[in-house]
């Protein structure tokens, strides 16, 4: 749920939309890792000015925690 929603998210700010992909890793039953790969040119989009963007992201993430009990980590790497 909450990776497909930081996928299309992520694919309406940047340039390169195709680019865009987002890889989940579950670490156990109560920590997931989130991996947002784009193009080197959209990193600084993803991230925002001040880290505001991928806090956004954060944010929407812990709501989810709060639903189902699991722990998000949030990364961003170029392609």
């Amino acid at each position: 749920m909450i990776v497909n929603f930081i996928e299309n998210y992520a694919k309406l700010i940047v340039s390169k939309p195709e680019d865009v992909s987002v890889f989940e890793k579950k670490i156990d039953d109560t920590f997931t890792e989130i991996t947002i790969n784009a193009h080197a040119d959209d990193i600084g989009k993803l991230i925002g000015k001040n880290g505001n963007m991928i806090n956004a992201l954060k944010v929407m993430a812990n709501g989810c925690k709060a639903k189902d009990g699991v722990s998000y980590k949030i990364q961003v790497l170029s392609n």
